[in-house]
């Protein structure tokens, strides 16, 4: 079964993209590393798949290339699915950073363990294949063929080899960046396909692919055997440009570079810079809701006063403080048997909801190794629905059950949207409904309580009694005469 896309636009990818920076820097130093070895192996073996098809292609310059570079996205699909460190997605810690999660040295410590676990499994990767003698394949056509990749990838100006690393990892975070729009598996590996396809089959430059193909292309030129080099038609003289020095100052260093400007630069901080100052710096965006007004005739024969949301919360008393710990909040919430609650600042003005959902999906984010020093406004969301307390316990109770768009679907002219033979009552029962079952209570712009799905029920359950014992005296007789 496929899962929809869910997303609500760039806003909600930026605070995707920076949960998932801020993760970045949580992990220890032997998770991270032993992760980004994963991760240069893969991409490693993205080239291996990039050799073998291109190897004696006869398709033609641009298709030939095609082929490579959707075989080479096999190599993002797996760190991306298998959960790998990978320097050029890691560049976009740089979001946790301007959030002020963490510091600049704590970032710089983030790259470059990445950086040097990418390098080091791009290496041993480099080892078995040499072992394995894959060079020889196709009468050694092969290697030559990685010989030829290797040496041109060392023949760029410095500016070229900046510039092509900008334009390959502004493409490789787009990819990642899109991969926040759903929780699928299978949507997320098609996600990476094109811009992979794209900045491989084009020649943009990739520190860590690199760091497999060069190295690659040294070895093969040094430890190659003379067979090898009879059948190719050449000579490891032809190749001596492929060499340490070469590749550290005229690729890795400007290749690097290009990479973090166009992940951190251009992808991170550029969304960062645009979306950023829309939003208000922990400051809850607070909608009182307008429920749905209930036709007099049709509501229970409830006094008013006795149906109130006022009558029917839970006291302000279980709000919780921006600036308390997760571990405390958690707490406090199980002390009022709540799933969430409302969070208050300084000034006991309302800035946001804390909800056990919240905390579930942190700690999923974190592989269940919870952050201490997390405070309530590092996961509470600042989107919050109110009810006001003089409002109808009723007009609530129909809010969160009933979607009058899916129970009454037609368009603003009045023109059915959908057909069905379900019956309304049917059509109520099967509606799927994301609504809190959790608000705060408002009064005269002040928190004053919540009210929750339980409060709600409770206050509703004289209905399965005798509902004319909560009327007074005088209404009962009123009733009676009409």
């Amino acid at each position: 079964m496929v899962t929809p896309i869910h997303t609500d636009g760039p806003a909600a990818l930026l605070v995707q993209a920076e949960q998932y920076a801020e993760s970045k820097s949580r992990k220890s130093t032997r998770m991270a590393v032993g992760l980004a070895m994963m991760a240069g192996l893969f991409i490693g073996l993205a080239f291996v798949f990039y050799l073998t098809v291109t190897t004696g292609s006869n398709a033609g310059w641009g298709l030939t290339r095609l082929m490579g570079g959707l075989a080479f996205s096999m190599g993002l699909i797996l760190v991306v699915l298998g959960g790998a460190e990978l320097f050029t997605s890691t560049v976009l810690s740089m979001l946790a950073r301007a959030n002020g999660k963490i510091s600049t040295r704590s970032l710089l410590y983030t790259w470059a363990r990445v950086y040097i676990g990418n390098l080091c499994g791009a290496l041993l990767l480099v080892l078995i294949v040499m072992a394995a003698g894959l060079y020889q394949l196709d009468d050694g056509q092969w290697g030559l063929n990685a010989l030829h990749v290797a040496q041109h990838k060392l023949h760029h100006s410095w500016l070229q080899a900046f510039s092509l690393g900008v334009l390959c990892n502004l493409l490789v975070c787009l990819a990642i960046w899109m991969t926040f729009t759903s929780q699928n598996p299978l949507t997320k590996a098609v996600m990476v396909i094109l811009p992979v396809a794209m900045f491989v089959s084009t020649g943009f430059e990739h520190s860590v692919a690199n760091m497999f193909m060069v190295p690659l292309g040294m070895s093969i030129a040094t430890f190659a055997p003379d067979s090898f080099w009879q059948a190719v038609g050449s000579s490891p003289a032809a190749f001596n440009d492929v060499n340490l020095i070469q590749f550290i100052s005229a690729n890795l260093i400007p290749v690097t570079l290009g990479n973090i400007v166009g992940g951190a630069g251009l992808v991170g901080m550029g969304y960062w810079l645009i979306i950023n100052p829309e939003r208000e710096n922990k400051t809850a965006h607070i909608s009182s809701l307008t429920l749905p007004s209930v036709p007099y005739s049709e509501r229970p024969v409830m006094t008013q006063e006795t149906l109130t949301i006022e009558n029917n919360m839970q006291p302000a008393q279980c709000a919780l403080k921006a600036q308390q710990f997760v571990a405390d909040a958690i707490e406090q919430l199980n002390r009022h048997q709540l799933q969430g609650a409302p969070v208050v600042d300084s000034q006991n003005q309302l800035v946001g909801f804390f909800s056990v959902q919240d905390v579930l999906v942190d700690l999923w984010w974190n592989d269940y190794q919870p952050n201490m020093d997390a405070k309530v406004e590092d996961l509470m969301r600042t989107e919050v629905q109110t009810v006001e307390a003089d409002q109808s316990v009723i007009e609530l109770a129909q809010y969160m059950s009933i979607d009058n768009q899916v129970l009454y679907p037609v368009s603003d002219t009045g023109i059915a949207t959908r057909f069905t033979t379900q019956s309304a009552l049917e059509r109520a029962k099967t509606q799927t409904l994301s609504r809190p079952y959790i608000y705060p209570v408002m009064k005269d712009e002040r928190l004053v309580g919540v009210i929750t799905r339980a409060n709600v029920v409770r206050a509703l359950a004289p209905l399965y009694g005798n509902a004319m014992d909560i009327l007074p005296a005088d209404a009962k007789e009123g009733l009676v005469t009409a």
